[in-house]
């Protein structure tokens, strides 16, 4: 599969389709409730209204159970959506489910991504192997 590039077309998901019209920051993470996606999500958070503003919403996609995502946006008081990629289809089609390496095994996960999505649905900026602490503030500059 070829790696996705700035002004291809966006691959559809059920919540990006719904929300077509609109710039649509897509962001992928490893896992709710661990230490980077922990910072990632609540500084998407406290510069959410910075992105409404400029017409843009906010979906944040992991291969996490709707139940464990419902249990991180109650605790962190999250104003946008989260996904529930179990099956991995959408980190698939977006190249971002990688094989990984921790403590010298390998595995198969989320590589952290960005996709700022146009409201044509061609992608406007990805960001690859974010770094959470700061991130958000580097995506309100693109919106």
């Amino acid at each position: 599969m070829n790696e996705l590039r700035e002004g291809d077309k966006a691959p559809q998901f059920p919540e990006l389709t719904a929300n077509k019209g609109s710039t649509v920051v897509v962001y992928f993470y490893p896992k709710d409730f661990t230490p980077g996606c922990t910072t990632e999500a609540c500084e998407f958070r406290d510069m959410y209204q910075k992105i409404t503003e400029h017409n843009a919403i906010v979906l944040g996609v992991s291969p996490d159970s709707p139940e464990t995502h419902e249990k991180f946006i109650a605790k962190h008081g999250l104003p946008y959506s989260l996904v529930a990629d179990e099956a991995h289809e959408v980190a698939v089609a977006y190249g971002v489910w990688k094989e990984r390496s921790m403590y010298g095994k390998k595995f198969m996960g989320i590589e952290r991504s960005t996709f700022v999505i146009g409201p044509d649905g061609t992608v406007k900026k990805i960001f690859r192997r974010v770094k959470p602490a700061g991130h958000a503030g580097e995506v309100v500059a693109t919106v």
